[in-house]
C-alpha cells in the first residue's frame, strides 16, 4: 500500500464507528498521524487501537465550543487535514413540522452544521500559516435532496454544510487550502442506520436498492476512499466540490 500521507496529521471527528472509523483507519494505513475524535470514549479508543501506533483517540463533543478551542490549542497548529464527519439525527425520528421544538431543531443543526463551522475555524489559522490544508466535510444525499427519515433539520443542516463548503473554498483558497464535501448515500454503517434499515421492512429495503444504479448498498470504506482522494495531491486543483458516493441515483 502507498504511504501518501506520511508526515501529515489528520483530525477525524465522529470516529467511534462507521464512516469516521473507516476514514481514520484508511489515513493511518497510508502513513498519516491521526487524531480520532468522538464523544463515545470507549469506541473511539477502539478505533485508535485498530488503527495502530499512528492514531490516538480524543474525547470531543463537537457541539461544545470550549472543548473545540481546547483541542485547537493542543493540536490546531499542526492539523494538516480536517475531516468533519460527526453528525446525525440525535435520536430523533421524522415528525410533522408543527411537532418540532426549537430544541429539537438546534440539536440537529448544531452537530451537523455549526460544529463543522467551529472545527474549520479552529484549524484554519494553522493551515494558513503553513499555506497548505485540506478540509473535507461529510454531508449526505439528504443535503442534495430530501431526508429519507423526514427530519427537517437534518436535510437543512446538511444542505447548509454544502453551502459552507463552497463558501470556505473561496475564502481559504488563497492560502492553498481546499475545502470539499462527500455526500454519502444510505450505508449501513452505525446503530442509527441499522435501525433505519430495519424500520424500512423488506419492501422498503427492496425499493431503496432498486433506486440505486448499482443495485447494492455501499460500505464505509467507499466513503473513506472518496475522502482520501480529496485529501491527496491528486485533488490539488479541486475545491468547493460535492462528490455523491451513493451507487448512482
Amino acid at each position: 500500500m502507498s504511504r501518501r500521507f506520511t508526515g501529515r496529521q489528520v483530525l477525524v471527528t465522529g470516529a467511534a464507528h462507521g464512516f469516521g472509523r473507516a476514514i481514520a483507519l484508511a489515513f493511518a494505513a497510508e502513513g498519516a498521524k491521526v487524531i480520532a475524535c468522538d464523544i463515545i470514549a470507549a469506541e473511539v479508543a477502539e478505533t485508535a487501537r485498530l488503527a495502530g501506533d499512528g492514531c490516538r483517540s480524543h474525547v470531543l463533543d463537537v457541539t461544545d465550543p470550549a472543548a473545540i478551542r481546547a483541542l485547537a490549542t493542543e493540536h490546531g497548529d499542526g492539523i494538516d487535514i480536517l475531516v468533519n464527519n460527526a453528525g446525525g439525527v440525535r435520536g430523533q425520528a421524522g415528525r410533522p413540522i408543527e411537532q418540532i421544538t426549537p430544541q429539537d431543531w438546534h440539536a440537529v443543526v448544531d452537530v451537523n452544521l455549526t460544529a463543522v463551522f467551529l472545527m474549520a475555524q479552529a484549524v484554519a489559522p494553522g493551515m494558513k500559516a503553513r499555506r497548505w490544508g485540506r478540509i473535507i466535510n461529510i454531508s449526505s444525499g439528504a443535503g442534495l435532496g430530501i431526508s429519507l427519515t423526514g427530519i427537517q433539520a437534518y436535510a437543512s443542516s446538511k444542505a447548509g454544510q454544502i453551502g459552507l463548503t463552497r463558501q470556505l473554498a473561496h475564502e481559504l483558497g488563497p492560502w492553498n487550502i481546499t475545502v470539499n464535501n462527500v455526500a454519502p448515500g444510505f450505508v449501513r454503517s452505525n446503530p442509527a442506520t441499522e435501525r433505519q434499515w430495519e424500520a424500512m421492512g423488506e419492501a422498503g429495503q427492496t425499493k431503496l436498492i432498486d433506486g440505486i444504479a448499482l443495485k447494492r448498498l455501499g460500505e464505509p470504506a467507499d466513503i473513506a476512499k472518496a475522502v482520501l482522494f480529496f485529501a491527496s495531491e491528486d485533488a490539488n486543483w479541486v475545491s468547493g466540490q460535492v462528490l455523491s458516493v451513493d451507487g448512482g441515483k
